[in-house]
């Protein structure tokens, strides 16, 4: 009796896949978050210690766009240098 396909290959006789070393590409959205959440406790930082006085909410309103200009254009920069 003869058999027309070959048996499967054994766990044992499958060549290891290489090994993965270097480094992983930036995940650019972690980066931009990461980087706001940091420039937030900044800001609460410089108004808790009375670097920044703040009277009302309107002193706020240069201060609040500042995580967001700054992930933003770190990100930016991040995606123009990941292209090239």
């Amino acid at each position: 009796m003869s058999y027309d396909y070959a048996p499967p290959p054994r766990f044992e006789d499958q060549a290891t896949p290489p090994k993965r070393t270097g480094r992983h590409p930036v995940n650019i959205g972690h980066l931009v978050m990461g980087l706001a959440f940091l420039v937030f406790v900044g800001v609460w930082a410089l108004v808790e210690t009375g670097t920044v006085v703040v009277r009302s909410i309107e002193d706020l309103r240069w201060l609040l766009p500042l995580p967001w200009i700054v992930g933003g254009s770190v990100g930016l920069l991040a995606a123009l240098f990941r292209k090239s």
